[in-house]
Protein backbone atom coordinates (compact mmCIF):
# COMPACT_ATOMS: atom_id res chain seq x y z
CA UNK A 1 0.00 0.00 0.00
CA UNK A 2 2.93 2.32 0.64
CA UNK A 3 4.00 1.86 -2.96
CA UNK A 4 0.53 2.72 -4.19
CA UNK A 5 0.44 5.85 -2.03
CA UNK A 6 3.82 6.92 -3.35
CA UNK A 7 2.56 6.61 -6.92
CA UNK A 8 -0.65 8.47 -6.08
CA UNK A 9 1.33 11.38 -4.64
CA UNK A 10 2.88 11.87 -8.08
CA UNK A 11 -0.50 12.15 -9.81
CA UNK A 12 -1.39 15.84 -10.34
CA UNK A 13 -4.84 16.93 -9.22
CA UNK A 14 -5.57 18.59 -12.57
CA UNK A 15 -5.38 15.15 -14.17
CA UNK A 16 -8.28 14.01 -11.97
CA UNK A 17 -10.35 16.98 -13.12
CA UNK A 18 -9.62 16.36 -16.80
CA UNK A 19 -10.17 12.60 -16.69
CA UNK A 20 -13.30 13.10 -14.59
CA UNK A 21 -14.84 15.37 -17.23
CA UNK A 22 -14.10 13.12 -20.21
CA UNK A 23 -17.52 11.35 -19.98
CA UNK A 24 -19.39 14.66 -20.48
CA UNK A 25 -18.74 15.13 -24.22
CA UNK A 26 -19.02 11.36 -24.72
CA UNK A 27 -22.48 11.25 -23.15
CA UNK A 28 -23.71 14.21 -25.21
CA UNK A 29 -22.28 12.70 -28.39
CA UNK A 30 -24.01 9.39 -27.70
CA UNK A 31 -27.28 11.21 -27.04
CA UNK A 32 -27.07 13.02 -30.37
CA UNK A 33 -25.93 9.94 -32.29
CA UNK A 34 -28.69 7.72 -30.95
CA UNK A 35 -26.38 5.70 -28.74
CA UNK A 36 -28.51 6.16 -25.63
CA UNK A 37 -31.65 4.44 -26.83
CA UNK A 38 -35.12 5.66 -27.75
CA UNK A 39 -35.23 8.36 -25.07
CA UNK A 40 -31.77 9.94 -25.25
CA UNK A 41 -32.59 12.90 -23.00
CA UNK A 42 -33.90 10.67 -20.21
CA UNK A 43 -30.90 8.38 -20.65
CA UNK A 44 -28.54 11.37 -20.58
CA UNK A 45 -30.13 12.58 -17.34
CA UNK A 46 -29.72 9.12 -15.86
CA UNK A 47 -26.07 8.71 -16.89
CA UNK A 48 -25.07 12.12 -15.53
CA UNK A 49 -26.99 11.62 -12.29
CA UNK A 50 -25.64 8.13 -11.71
CA UNK A 51 -22.06 9.24 -12.31
CA UNK A 52 -22.60 12.08 -9.83
CA UNK A 53 -23.78 9.57 -7.23
CA UNK A 54 -20.77 7.34 -7.91
CA UNK A 55 -18.43 10.28 -7.35
CA UNK A 56 -20.23 11.19 -4.11
CA UNK A 57 -19.75 7.60 -2.92
CA UNK A 58 -16.06 7.66 -3.87
CA UNK A 59 -15.68 10.88 -1.89
CA UNK A 60 -17.35 9.31 1.14
CA UNK A 61 -15.15 6.22 0.85
CA UNK A 62 -11.85 8.13 0.98
CA UNK A 63 -11.64 8.34 4.77
CA UNK A 64 -12.58 4.67 5.42
CA UNK A 65 -10.12 3.54 2.75
CA UNK A 66 -7.33 5.49 4.42
CA UNK A 67 -8.14 4.28 7.94
CA UNK A 68 -8.99 0.66 7.14
CA UNK A 69 -6.68 -0.33 4.27
CA UNK A 70 -4.18 2.53 4.30
CA UNK A 71 -4.95 3.84 0.81
CA UNK A 72 -4.50 7.61 0.88
CA UNK A 73 -6.70 9.50 -1.60
CA UNK A 74 -7.15 12.62 0.54
CA UNK A 75 -5.26 14.66 -2.06
CA UNK A 76 -8.06 14.07 -4.57
CA UNK A 77 -11.09 14.47 -2.29
CA UNK A 78 -11.72 18.10 -3.22
CA UNK A 79 -11.47 17.36 -6.95
CA UNK A 80 -13.86 14.42 -6.60
CA UNK A 81 -16.34 16.58 -4.69
CA UNK A 82 -16.21 19.36 -7.30
CA UNK A 83 -16.67 16.80 -10.08
CA UNK A 84 -19.65 15.31 -8.24
CA UNK A 85 -21.26 18.75 -8.01
CA UNK A 86 -20.52 19.37 -11.70
CA UNK A 87 -22.32 16.19 -12.70
CA UNK A 88 -25.28 16.95 -10.42
CA UNK A 89 -25.50 20.42 -12.00
CA UNK A 90 -25.37 18.94 -15.51
CA UNK A 91 -28.00 16.36 -14.53
CA UNK A 92 -30.24 19.19 -13.36
CA UNK A 93 -29.47 21.35 -16.41
CA UNK A 94 -30.43 18.59 -18.83
CA UNK A 95 -33.72 18.15 -16.98
CA UNK A 96 -34.40 21.90 -16.89
CA UNK A 97 -33.47 22.76 -20.47
CA UNK A 98 -33.72 19.62 -22.60
CA UNK A 99 -36.39 17.63 -20.78
CA UNK A 100 -38.95 20.07 -19.36
CA UNK A 101 -37.98 23.46 -20.78
CA UNK A 102 -41.13 25.22 -19.51
CA UNK A 103 -40.57 27.38 -16.42
CA UNK A 104 -44.06 26.95 -15.00
CA UNK A 105 -43.84 23.18 -15.42
CA UNK A 106 -40.43 23.12 -13.74
CA UNK A 107 -41.77 24.81 -10.60
CA UNK A 108 -44.84 22.58 -10.62
CA UNK A 109 -42.69 19.44 -10.82
CA UNK A 110 -40.39 20.62 -8.02
CA UNK A 111 -43.29 21.13 -5.62
CA UNK A 112 -45.55 18.26 -6.71
CA UNK A 113 -43.12 15.41 -7.36
CA UNK A 114 -41.35 14.28 -4.16
CA UNK A 115 -38.40 12.68 -5.96
CA UNK A 116 -37.69 15.98 -7.75
CA UNK A 117 -38.11 17.93 -4.49
CA UNK A 118 -35.60 15.65 -2.76
CA UNK A 119 -33.16 15.88 -5.64
CA UNK A 120 -33.42 19.67 -5.69
CA UNK A 121 -32.81 19.92 -1.93
CA UNK A 122 -29.73 17.74 -2.34
CA UNK A 123 -28.45 20.00 -5.12
CA UNK A 124 -29.06 23.16 -3.06
CA UNK A 125 -27.11 21.66 -0.15
CA UNK A 126 -24.18 20.98 -2.48
CA UNK A 127 -23.94 24.59 -3.68
CA UNK A 128 -22.20 26.01 -0.55
CA UNK A 129 -19.92 22.97 -0.54
CA UNK A 130 -18.81 23.66 -4.11
CA UNK A 131 -18.40 27.39 -3.46
CA UNK A 132 -16.19 26.79 -0.41
CA UNK A 133 -14.07 24.05 -1.97
CA UNK A 134 -10.95 26.20 -2.05
CA UNK A 135 -8.05 27.06 0.26
CA UNK A 136 -9.28 30.61 0.85
CA UNK A 137 -12.59 29.36 2.27
CA UNK A 138 -10.85 26.78 4.47
CA UNK A 139 -8.66 29.52 5.92
CA UNK A 140 -11.47 32.03 6.43
CA UNK A 141 -14.06 29.64 7.86
CA UNK A 142 -11.71 27.70 10.12
CA UNK A 143 -13.55 25.02 12.11
CA UNK A 144 -16.87 26.09 10.60
CA UNK A 145 -15.64 24.82 7.22
CA UNK A 146 -15.53 21.24 8.46
CA UNK A 147 -19.00 21.54 10.00
CA UNK A 148 -20.37 23.06 6.79
CA UNK A 149 -18.99 20.23 4.69
CA UNK A 150 -20.82 17.68 6.82
CA UNK A 151 -23.75 18.63 4.60
CA UNK A 152 -22.13 16.20 2.19
CA UNK A 153 -23.60 13.37 4.27
CA UNK A 154 -27.14 14.75 3.97
CA UNK A 155 -26.72 15.40 0.24
CA UNK A 156 -25.44 11.86 -0.28
CA UNK A 157 -28.41 10.35 1.55
CA UNK A 158 -30.85 12.50 -0.44
CA UNK A 159 -29.12 11.47 -3.66
CA UNK A 160 -29.57 7.81 -2.78
CA UNK A 161 -33.26 8.31 -1.95
CA UNK A 162 -33.76 10.29 -5.17
CA UNK A 163 -32.29 7.41 -7.20
CA UNK A 164 -34.57 4.88 -5.51
CA UNK A 165 -37.66 7.01 -6.10
CA UNK A 166 -37.05 7.60 -9.81
CA UNK A 167 -36.63 3.88 -10.44
CA UNK A 168 -39.67 2.13 -11.84
CA UNK A 169 -40.64 -0.49 -9.29
CA UNK A 170 -38.16 -2.22 -7.03
CA UNK A 171 -34.74 -2.35 -8.70
CA UNK A 172 -31.55 -3.75 -7.24
CA UNK A 173 -29.13 -1.09 -8.48
CA UNK A 174 -30.58 1.93 -6.60
CA UNK A 175 -30.90 -0.20 -3.46
CA UNK A 176 -27.23 -1.21 -3.71
CA UNK A 177 -26.22 2.44 -4.04
CA UNK A 178 -28.32 3.34 -1.00
CA UNK A 179 -26.88 0.44 0.99
CA UNK A 180 -23.32 1.58 0.23
CA UNK A 181 -24.15 5.18 1.16
CA UNK A 182 -25.81 4.03 4.38
CA UNK A 183 -22.78 1.93 5.28
CA UNK A 184 -20.37 4.81 4.65
CA UNK A 185 -22.52 7.17 6.73
CA UNK A 186 -22.87 4.60 9.52
CA UNK A 187 -19.07 4.36 9.63
CA UNK A 188 -18.95 8.08 10.44
CA UNK A 189 -21.76 8.04 12.98
CA UNK A 190 -19.61 7.48 16.11
CA UNK A 191 -17.30 10.32 15.04
CA UNK A 192 -20.22 12.67 14.43
CA UNK A 193 -21.81 11.82 17.77
CA UNK A 194 -18.52 12.50 19.51
CA UNK A 195 -18.18 15.86 17.75
CA UNK A 196 -21.74 16.90 18.64
CA UNK A 197 -21.37 15.86 22.30
CA UNK A 198 -18.28 18.01 22.83
CA UNK A 199 -18.94 20.97 25.12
Amino acid sequence: MDRANQLLRKVPTWLVYISGLIPVPLFFHLAQAGGLGREPIKALEHELGELALKLIIVGLAITPLRKIVGLNLIKFRRAIGVLAFTYVALHLLVWLVLDVGILSQIWADIFKRPYITIGMVGFILMIPLAITSNNWSVKCLGGAWRRLHQLTYVAAALGGVHFIMIAKGIQIEPLVYMAVITGLLAYRLPILIKMVSRP
